[in-house]
């Protein structure tokens, strides 16, 4: 059985010491295969911020793989942030997008922020054509055998949850990695918990959600979720700090996704 923390929007800059004192325990007692973080590292995209996410993260001792998400863009800087977006990231850069050497799991990755966009909230969700390809692009290179995981910040669609992803081109995305043979998504940024299986043209495709060990809790108290997976079923345990600390969390029904053609 492969067993993944799958951890997200940590935001060191108002990160909660305590949560991630509690993974740090959870990691080093049970020694997980990897972790898979879903963005938002920091909380406005300072230096010093993703130099103390890198060494925490480091000082875990497992194999690590970290996607970008929207807080991680400089927010006070928009010279940086239209032109050298991700360079403060070079600070975690080894962990960016990192591929895991795990038999039978494949994490793939999925860029869902944008530098900009036509609208006004630029902190909600863009898959773009370009993105979207190379993530299809390795899919494609994979053993149909291996479980694939698509890793990303923004829910391609929303489950409901306090917060939302707002996802320009979520949908057509979620469409298209179904069609292509990915089991699940993985992602943060809504900072609830979720797991939910939609279906596109008959092809199952789960969305799966995890909450937060920051100081920005929604619903949920801090969170993150361990995945088990072992003869290509995925099962999600909920971890929390509070009430309990392990709960299955069922996979909820989600909808149909229609496609043209």
């Amino acid at each position: 059985m492969i067993r993944l923390f799958h951890v997200s929007d940590i935001h060191f800059g108002a990160e909660d010491a305590g949560a991630l004192a509690w993974f740090e325990a959870c990691v080093a007692k049970e020694r997980p295969d990897a972790v898979v973080m879903t963005g938002d590292l920091t909380m406005r995209a300072r230096s010093h911020e993703f130099e103390e996410a890198g060494e925490w993260l480091a000082s875990l001792g497992v194999p690590v793989t970290v996607e970008v998400g929207n807080h991680d863009l400089p927010y006070f800087n928009p010279f940086a942030r239209i032109a050298q977006p991700y360079r403060r990231y070079r600070k975690v850069e080894r962990l960016v997008e990192r591929p895991l050497d795990i038999k039978g799991v494949a994490i793939v990755p999925l860029r869902t922020t944008a530098r900009f966009q036509w609208r006004l909230n630029w902190s909600k969700g863009h898959v773009s054509g370009k993105q979207l390809a190379k993530t299809l692009a390795i899919i494609d290179g994979i053993d149909k055998e291996t479980a694939i995981l698509v890793a990303c910040h923004h829910p391609l669609i929303d489950q409901g949850t306090h917060s939302s992803g707002d996802t320009t081109g979520g949908a057509e995305a979620l469409a298209a990695l179904a069609r292509a043979g990915a089991d699940a998504v993985l992602t943060g940024h809504v900072h609830d918990p979720f797991d939910v299986e939609h279906e596109v043209d008959g092809a199952p495709i789960r969305l799966i959600g995890a909450g937060t060990l920051s100081e920005r809790t929604r619903a949920s108290p801090p969170a993150f979720n361990e995945l088990r997976i072992a003869q290509g079923e995925i099962e999600t345990i909920l971890r929390t700090m509070s009430p309990l600390p392990e709960i299955e969390l069922p996979v909820e029904e989600g909808v149909e996704i229609e496609t043209a053609g």
